[in-house]
């Protein structure tokens, strides 16, 4: 690709020795590339500016298959990334017009960059998610059907039955997903809870009790990790995922991010795509 395009940032990390791994492309199929400055990394490829430019971006945004392939590339570049430094991330589809852009980008925001690596050093971000199963009669095995109603008060009673134990389910799942964020956080070095997913949109089954991200040194994240195990078989009709490692997106602040105007070097941004 040629250097007329747009500059895609990814990412902003201290300097690192090791090296990506061969064959990584980004967005639009370009190989990522270490642009330096002072004391900071920006992790950038080409875009062309056919679709990358703020009214082209405005138009794809409507385009769901367009934003998922975008993504998944940009993930792919983090998650290399996270394999040998501690980035931090910035927002999905955050774009330069060139390199003087990016380290005008990078000089404005050094000192809050360089905070947020510190903070963030040696640490990656674990989600874990607590869902009530959707049938929580079926949790506990196969059962027998319910007799049929043979009037409209017993057909009540049915209901009543039925509403009392979701309820408890449901105050079971509560207590549990209360006491699993403090034993978690407590091993934790930060910890984020995000709102409840929506079914319809993550097509999880089940209802999300708990949405949670958890800042953990890598040196004790095997430890963090057997932790959720444990827990996983403890409650019938709770079920427990555990995502990552992931970059600490949920912890870069309001340092992660770009593509606001500065003297009209940056082009556009969308919000973050990850996650947890």
């Amino acid at each position: 690709m040629t250097g007329h395009g747009l500059r895609y940032v990814y990412a902003v990390c201290r300097p690192f020795g090791a090296a990506l791994q061969t064959q990584l492309t980004g967005v639009a199929g370009d190989p990522p590339r270490l642009l330096a400055h002072r004391d900071l990394i920006a992790v950038v490829s080409h875009v062309p500016e056919a679709d990358f430019s703020e009214e082209a971006l405005r138009a794809h945004l409507e385009d769901l298959d367009w934003l998922a392939g975008t993504a998944r590339a940009h993930q792919q570049v983090i998650d290399a990334l996270t394999a040998v430094t501690t980035p931090l991330p910035l927002r999905l589809a955050t774009v330069f017009r060139d390199d003087s852009g990016v380290r005008v980008m990078m000089e404005e925001r050094e000192a809050a960059f360089l905070r947020t690596l510190d903070r963030l050093d040696g640490r990656v971000e674990w989600g874990v998610k607590v869902y009530v199963e959707a049938e929580p009669e079926r949790a506990a095995g196969p059962a027998e059907p319910a007799p049929k109603p043979a009037s409209g008060r017993d057909y009540l009673r049915q209901r009543r039955r039925q509403t009392r134990a979701d309820e408890d389910l449901w105050s079971r799942a509560e207590e549990f997903a209360t006491r699993l964020h403090g034993t978690l956080s407590a091993r934790a070095d930060d910890a984020r809870l995000h709102a409840p997913q929506n079914p319809s949109l993550s097509g999880a089954a089940g209802r999300n009790v708990l949405n949670a991200a958890y800042l953990v040194r890598r040196d004790v994240s095997e430890e963090f990790v057997e932790m959720v195990d444990r827990t996983k078989n403890d409650t019938p009709g709770i079920r427990v995922e555990l995502t990552g490692p992931w970059a600490a997106y949920s912890f870069a602040g309001g340092d992660a991010g770009g593509g606001e105007a500065r003297g009209g070097e940056a082009v556009g941004g969308t919000g973050t795509g990850e996650g947890t």
